[in-house]
């Protein structure tokens, strides 16, 4: 499979709404999806959302490293450890809907392919279920928390037009990765209590 482009911020794509998947076991959708899979560890993301590689369908990808889940005690994503560490595998959702579970908030700094090198904090649902079609066809739900929940949000959001920088509260603390770590850095060495909390997604 060929490494798809990514659309950057800016993109019209980026802005609509993606359309339903008429059929989730049509070949055309497999052969999306397995190229999706490919462009997201090449680039080494955690999710990846259709509409991201030029294509408005309602389809994500995602997975979650088991660091990142049990890293996620009172984390700069503001999630919390839900004492497992295994992570997440490989997973698709084809038409996915998601619905909070709760009122419980987070604050948590996101980063995005589409908006290559920046990073921002963002406020999520701490809990959400989730409803989707495999490949196969089949209907299937969950319940997600923490960081899993925190992607699917971020990766749902893409088919709905919205890219995180529209959810950041706080402006001032949107910026370059590189410049927010050494920012970070810089306030670790004036202050002995500070903690060093990066964001690699």
């Amino acid at each position: 499979m060929a490494i798809l482009k990514i659309a950057r911020m800016g993109h019209p794509i980026l802005r609509a709404r993606a359309a339903d998947v008429p059929d989730p076991t049509a070949p055309e959708v497999a052969r999306l999806v397995d190229a999706m899979v490919e462009t997201m560890e090449d680039a080494d993301g955690t999710g990846l959302a259709a509409p991201q590689v030029h294509m408005s369908w309602r389809i994500v990808v995602y997975k979650v490293e088991g660091d990142r889940v049990a890293d996620e005690d009172e984390g700069e994503d503001g999630s919390h450890d839900d004492g497992e560490d295994t992570g997440v595998p490989l997973t698709v959702l084809v038409n996915p809907v998601i619905t909070p579970i709760g009122e419980e908030t987070n604050l948590g700094f996101e980063a995005c392919l589409s908006v290559p090198g920046m990073a921002g904090p963002v406020r999520r649902f701490n809990q959400v279920h989730v409803t989707y079609q495999t490949l196969a066809g089949e209907d299937v739900a969950f319940d997600a928390e923490g960081f899993h929940a925190r992607v699917i949000q971020h990766e749902c959001d893409h088919l709905d037009g919205i890219l995180y920088p529209s959810r950041i509260e706080d402006m001032s603390q949107f910026g370059f990765v590189e410049e927010l770590s050494r920012g970070q850095g810089e306030a670790d060495e004036t202050d002995d209590d500070a903690t060093d909390e990066t964001d690699d997604d």
